[in-house]
């Protein structure tokens, strides 16, 4: 029990030093591309570094299973270098009850970035956005869905028009049971209702409607109906689909209530459920990086075989990294299922990593 704990504070250890380098580098890299993209900007160098605080942490834990295997990487090797692998061994523990103890805290590592990390890291990845649109000074363009149906709002400067439609298609370009309600700075100005509307080149073509003019003395009196009414409008398809955002954007703990609220709109929620099992997969994909790297570096290194080694293990542990990633591509476009997406490369990873653990055990 002593030696396992030993190992498991040196294996935190060495996961704390990396990733603190990785977030100093990532930071540096970080605010010299929001300096270069707000240089047209009246944005000072405090709210840089603002930015860059919170949009670093989204891009550093995208990497932490590559974190975790450089940490596996960093212990084993001082281990090796100071021999305590060698009497662990000529003590009669075997590689893998050795290596029980770091699979534990990777499993605690795990666990805690997607309890934990994964709200804080959604939460300031809205803030970022947030900011960057505030001193980007972009027109006004948001989306959201909820158990009322689905939001739009478009407009620029002097008006501003919020889409409410109670159904949509996947992509978002048609909606059912549409509202409309422009305003200005002095107040509300239009309200239209329709039974359909179409999003085309400039303007979305509605059907069935019927338009009152709020300004007017007797809005009812003065309204209008119309078989086909077109309104001008500024959004794309390409705007309402990146209006829901990354899921990453998303808490983990308020994903599955939000596909839901996605799937009875009408809208597909494949992306969604698929970074939900992505995450719901992470302490094992982080177990997978643990043994990947120990299967070749927990030995006695001599000469020149150390580089090879790490360099074995650096390879084959980008390789189902980006494995992973090539999966979770597949899963959003449908080839693949949620569950297969999420965890095929983890077990393909531990089964690898234990068949050479098994091979390499002599103890």
């Amino acid at each position: 029990m002593i030696l396992h704990r030993y190992f498991a504070r040196r294996f935190f250890l060495a996961f704390l030093g990396v990733f603190v380098i990785f977030f100093a580098i990532l930071g540096f890299l970080d605010m010299v591309e929001q300096l270069g993209k707000f240089s047209g900007d009246d944005v000072s160098f405090t709210q840089t570094v603002g930015l860059t605080l919170l949009n670093t942490p989204q891009a550093l834990y995208r990497i932490l299973p590559l974190v975790m295997i450089l940490s596996t990487i960093a212990l084993f090797l001082s281990l090796a270098r100071s021999s305590e692998m060698v009497v662990t061994r000529a003590a009669g523990r075997s590689a893998i009850r050795a290596l029980s103890a770091p699979i534990f805290v990777a499993v605690l590592i795990g666990l805690f970035a997607v309890a934990v990390l994964n709200p804080i890291v959604a939460a300031t990845s809205q803030e970022y956005e947030k900011r960057a649109s505030d001193y980007r000074s972009d027109d006004a363009q948001v989306l959201s869905v909820s158990a009322e149906g689905l939001w739009l709002r478009q407009g620029d400067n002097t008006q501003q028009t919020v889409i409410r439609a109670e159904a949509a298609t996947l992509e978002g370009t048609e909606l059912s049971r549409v509202t409309f309600l422009s305003f200005t700075d002095a107040g509300p100005i239009t309200r239209i209702e329709a039974d359909s509307a179409r999003l085309t080149p400039g303007a979305w073509e509605l059907t069935n409607a019927k338009s009152w003019p709020l300004d007017a003395p007797n809005p009812e009196a003065s309204s209008t109906k119309h078989d086909v009414l077109r309104v001008p409008s500024t959004l794309t398809r390409d705007q309402i689909r990146d209006g829901f955002g990354t899921p990453s954007a998303i808490p983990i703990w308020e994903l599955p209530a939000f596909i839901k609220q996605l799937e009875t709109a009408g809208f597909s929620a494949r992306r969604h459920a698929v970074w939900f099992n992505m995450e719901l997969a992470l302490p094992a994909f982080m177990v997978s990086m643990v043994m990947v790297a120990a299967g070749l570096t927990m030995r006695h290194q001599r000469g020149g075989r150390v580089g090879l080694s790490v360099l074995a293990a650096i390879m084959l542990g980008f390789a189902f990294y980006f494995l992973r990633n090539f999966a979770q591509i597949l899963g959003e476009n449908g080839q693949i299922s949620a569950t297969l997406a999420a965890w095929a490369t983890p077990a393909a990873a531990i089964c690898l990593a234990l068949g050479m653990l098994l091979h390499l055990e002599d103890g």
